[in-house]
């Protein structure tokens, strides 16, 4: 693997580990709970994941396409078979080779790819932590490691538009990384 792809993958396995966290208090009783996303309660957020990983993992072939429809609502047991997904997901990657990614006809580094599922999975796995008001909070070292990825890649459709405290140097590092992907961490 190629130095950009290697610390992608370290940054993608932070980000698995940090959301596997949340994931795993995940109980069916909670599938109807709202989400930080208003459009969604816990189980389409899951089943977002789920396309998310499918994708993520589809790319670590060599090339990617866009889903023709919305993923199937993830019912009970969900939760498991994302950390499942999960974990193939790191393995795809770390045997990927540092090759670019074909993404709807257009070629992509691997490195940013990856870097771009983390920041994925990260904000997703955060999103979960409140949608169960869990207190796991994003670790800074993780958050400083994603505020470039968001600042790259934020305006581009994936996240809601950034609030202005993304911009706050005073901020914590999770805080404005959050706040790059319209979220308040308050």
């Amino acid at each position: 693997m190629s130095s950009q792809l290697d610390g992608g993958v370290e940054l993608l396995e932070r980000a698995l580990g940090y959301t596997r966290t949340a994931l795993a208090r995940v109980d069916r009783t909670d599938l109807t709970r709202p989400t930080p996303c208003s459009r969604w309660d816990l189980a389409a957020l899951l089943a977002h994941m789920d396309d998310a990983l499918d994708a993520f993992l589809e790319a670590a072939g060599g090339s990617v396409s866009p889903p023709t429809s919305p993923g199937a609502r993830v019912g009970p047991g969900g939760a498991d078979r994302l950390c499942t997904k999960a974990c193939t997901l790191l393995g795809a990657w770390t045997s990927a080779p540092p090759r670019p990614v074909t993404v709807d006809r257009m070629a992509m580094d691997p490195g940013l790819l990856v870097r771009a599922a983390a920041l994925e999975i990260t904000v997703h796995g955060w999103d979960v932590a409140r949608a169960l008001r869990l207190d796991h909070p994003l670790p800074p070292a993780l958050a400083d490691d994603l505020l470039p990825v968001a600042r790259g890649l934020v305006g581009h459709g994936r996240f809601a538009p950034a609030l202005a405290v993304a911009s706050d140097p005073a901020a914590p590092s999770g805080v404005r990384l959050l706040g790059w992907v319209g979220r308040e961490a308050g």
